[in-house]
């Protein structure tokens, strides 16, 4: 199960797509209308990668929703959970692409409406998994309710994920994400997100920090299943992964890849672990399984397209390098 945004994406793709005000028109290579928000895009990389996957989130009663909710049933996502708001918009997202680096624009509307009692219960208590993406643009509606969920999850036997992507308010904090912390098994924020949610100064020291604050750490709550689980996976782009296992550390290394358009990589090298645990895989083959899957989405404009089936996963997957991380290693 996948709790969080959910939203069209319009892709805008060229060389340069910095716009130039001043009513200027500038021409770019593409633009396309795809599906968005990193709890959709994961919720599709999962259900490519052969899992059963249900998504819950909040969209509004208009075009943009029901794209949406057609895109995700064609993948094969249940939408049975996700709440149509008839007061507020779907959100949208512009995401500006110039192949490695993007910029993104978002205007919440209804996916910031989500509550806590929006998450059906029956499915939470189903799930062999439960992941939270974009906590940051959630978190007034649902970050209140979210540690309860997570902890339902995991007294039910559920693993639980949580990826809180970018704070647009620059906060990276609070009694309710600490408490969600509390109850998650796997975090998964790339470099400058460890960075500032650890307010650590450089990535060792951030990821001893978040393994003490998720339920990997000696001092978390919660007893489900997932106690004393994998703990903090931090995503580095093209460099791989680094997280612990115990006073150990360890780096995953993919081969190089030239990208299309990197947006969702990130939300499927998420969707990709999640398989390959849920696979019976040990976290470094796991790690690798999102290496490959994050890497073969950058393959194809937009955060689905290059989503890769398990097969096209598996075989990449051989070719990322896992290796203990040398003390203090910062990558």
């Amino acid at each position: 199960m996948v709790i969080g945004d959910c939203n069209p994406d319009v892709l805008v793709l060229g060389d340069d797509v910095t716009p130039a005000f001043g009513q200027q028109e500038k021409l770019v290579d593409g633009i396309s209308l795809v599906i968005g928000g990193s709890g959709s895009i994961t919720a599709v990389a999962a259900a490519r990668l052969g899992l059963r996957v249900a998504l819950a989130a909040a969209i509004g009663d208009d075009p943009a929703g029901r794209f949406m909710l057609g895109q995700l049933a064609g993948e094969g996502v249940g939408t049975g959970a996700v709440a149509v708001r008839e007061d507020a918009p779907t959100g949208m997202t512009v995401a500006l692409s110039e192949g490695k680096d993007r910029a993104i624009l978002t205007a919440l509307g209804a996916m910031a409406t989500l509550t806590a009692a929006d998450v059906p219960v029956s499915l939470l208590t189903a799930a062999r998994h439960v992941h939270v993406s974009s906590y940051f643009l959630l978190a007034d509606s649902l970050g209140p309710g979210l540690a309860g969920l997570l902890g339902t999850a995991r007294a039910s036997g559920a693993r639980t994920s949580l990826d809180t992507n970018w704070d647009p308010a620059e906060r990276w904090g609070g009694e309710h994400l600490r408490a969600a912390l509390a109850q998650t098994d796997l975090l998964l924020p790339n470099e400058a997100e460890a960075l500032r949610l650890s307010g650590a100064a450089a990535l060792p020291q951030a990821l001893t920090a978040l393994t003490a604050a998720t339920a990997a750490g000696p001092g978390a709550s919660g007893a489900g299943s997932g106690a004393g689980g994998p703990g903090p996976v931090i995503k580095l782009g093209a460099r791989g992964a680094l997280w612990a296992e115990g006073s150990r550390r360890y780096r995953a290394e993919p081969p190089p890849v030239t990208p299309a358009d990197a947006t969702g990589a990130g939300d499927c090298f998420n969707a990709g672990v999640i398989a390959g645990l849920l696979g019976g895989l040990d976290l470094g083959g796991a790690v690798a399984l999102g290496c490959a899957a994050g890497a073969a989405s950058t393959q194809a404009p937009g955060g689905t397209a290059g989503c890769p089936d398990l097969p096209t996963a598996q075989a990449l997957a051989r070719g990322v390098t896992v290796r203990p991380a040398a003390p203090g290693e910062a990558p």
